[in-house]
């Protein structure tokens, strides 16, 4: 049965709309309110409500999203051809700690079936994780982590996986420039993730510049990692397994795979002793996130996800959300929704931050925008940011990291990350997330081997073209089969089910993930 014309608009102040239909709508094609279209509209794209005289403003979600470079009649296609895009919000005057939170009472009675951590964290997953030091190394450690694989793991049913922690640092780097801390927190971080269980191994080659006790100074290891003395290389002050790959007792390539198998052996033994216990789900850390986003996003899945975290921090649970240029043009709604002022002039802080560090790469935030972004009818970054935002819902912001910092406390936490889909996963990992939630609208198979990824699809479509990729259809709030609250529900249920190991998401199914990618804003010598 062919669906009548449909539109969507979010707020009675609007001047435009989505179109919702699947393949768009022909030029003539008139709604049920008597609107005509006077032109072909794609799905997800805008069409005029009202008559625009040229430098008009067009609202949606009530907020200036542009401003017409032409007269646009009512029935128009508004796209980012035929608008001009506001200049970005001042960080100064902005409203500090001025919204209240809505009451929302405790949630109480819901648990998940968690691997507990000697440092009272949870995790998912109980899986090894091996550090490199440096990107020389990965190909060694990826060979030796294909081994334990096949021949180690089998032995060790309670562990679910080994994955290499491999990324493009460690040399050839300013490593003493100030910002260069933020790469070596990163790696330090990720290897402490709650899925790891505590257990730290490392890989290094011996002549780079991220020198194993610079990268895990003394006390950053947790006593379990610490228990076993390496038998391959110098490890300094360190304390934990190190194998290095310079060391006079390798001899040869198999030598080195030999040493990392060694070691792993006796990690392995230890994550295997380990069993699932019933954790509240204030245990949950969960990071959100948007990929390939497109105009529906702010109207099906990122308001899924954002009804979702509110019932996670009535758990007390941890959520956050990230992507700095994503949220940057509704600056003024994060700071009015810190918790106090100390907050809100953390996220003042990180705005301004990025905006240097844009300005000193030559760009601004009008280069977030995707062509996909664009085709799926998101004009320009301001629209895109108020649909980005809603993922974060209404709870009061608590708290906010830098990039690579690690999570300490409850509640919502906004964690300043590129808005890139593999840096700010990185960044999140680090951070401490033991599941993570990925909404999108153009469709990904972005996933990460450290934490559980679920995808969230925008549009019923995507989901049925996708059907082995995509764990949550949000599109049935578009055509009404279902309320945003309905899909809130069952993504919070799907959690609980992913977090306790009773359910795999598609991308663990298929075993799909990107490689870790690390923020580096020092210099490269």
């Amino acid at each position: 049965m062919e669906q009548s014309p449909l539109y969507i608009r979010v707020h009675p102040n609007d001047n435009v709309a989505i179109v919702v239909n699947d393949g768009g709508l022909p030029e003539g094609a008139v709604f049920a309110d008597g609107l005509v279209l006077r032109e072909r509209v794609p799905q997800g794209h805008k069409v005029a409500l009202a008559d625009l005289a040229e430098g008009d403003e067009v609202l949606r979600y009530n907020v200036v999203i542009g401003y017409a470079l032409k007269a646009l009649p009512k029935g128009s296609w508004i796209n980012e051809h035929v608008i001009r895009m506001p200049s970005p919000p001042g960080l100064d005057g902005l409203p500090i700690a001025t919204v209240r939170a809505p009451e929302m009472p405790p949630l109480e009675g819901f648990t998940f079936e968690g691997y507990r951590n000697p440092d009272g964290t949870a995790g998912t997953r109980n899986i090894l994780a091996i550090t490199t030091t440096v990107q020389c190394v990965a190909d060694v450690v990826q060979h030796a982590v294909t081994r334990i694989k096949s021949e180690l793991l089998p032995r060790y049913p309670n562990v679910d996986d080994v994955v290499s922690l491999g990324h493009t640092y460690g040399c050839g780097v300013a490593i003493d420039a100030p910002d260069a801390m933020v790469p070596i927190r990163t790696v330090r971080n990720i290897s402490l993730n709650p899925n790891f269980g505590g257990e730290v191994m490392m890989v290094s080659l011996g002549c780079e510049k991220l020198q194993p006790e610079r990268l895990m100074p003394p006390g950053t290891i947790p006593i379990a990692a610490a228990n076993d003395v390496a038998d391959v290389g110098e490890t300094g002050d360190i304390n934990g397994d190190v194998v290095v790959l310079q060391d006079e007792a390798h001899i040869g390539f198999q030598s080195m795979i030999e040493s990392i198998m060694k070691m792993a052996g006796h990690h392995l033994e230890r994550l295997n002793n380990r069993r699932r216990e019933t954790c509240p789900a204030s245990d949950l850390v969960i990071g959100v996130q948007c990929g390939g986003s497109d105009a529906f996003s702010g109207l099906t899945a990122n308001p899924a996800v954002g009804f979702a975290t509110d019932l996670l921090v009535r758990a007390g649970a941890t959520v956050m959300f990230s992507e700095v240029t994503e949220v940057r043009d509704g600056v003024d709604q994060l700071t009015s929704r810190a918790a106090n002022p100390e907050v809100a002039q953390a996220i003042i802080r990180e705005m301004q931050w990025y905006d240097d560090y844009l300005k000193r790469g030559g760009a601004d935030r009008s280069a977030n925008t995707t062509p996909g972004n664009k085709k799926g009818g998101l004009s320009n970054i301001v629209e895109k940011a108020m649909g980005s935002i809603i993922k974060s819902g209404n709870s009061a912001i608590s708290g906010v990291l830098s990039p690579g910092e690690k999570v300490k406390q409850k509640g919502l936490i906004y964690a300043a990350t590129p808005a890139s889909d593999f840096i700010c996963g990185t960044l999140q990992v680090a951070a401490g997330i033991n599941l993570h939630v990925f909404t999108t609208g153009r469709g990904t198979p972005y996933s990460l081997a450290e934490v559980p990824v679920i995808k969230v699809a925008t549009r019923s479509d995507l989901a049925r073209r996708w059907h082995d990729l995509m764990d949550v259809d949000a599109g049935t709030i578009a055509t009404g089969k279902a309320s945003i609250e309905d899909v809130g529900w069952e993504l919070f249920r799907l959690m609980l089910e992913i977090a306790s190991g009773r359910k795999k998401t598609c991308a663990e199914t298929l075993k799909l993930h990107n490689a870790l990618v690390l923020f580096n804003p020092a210099p490269v010598t």
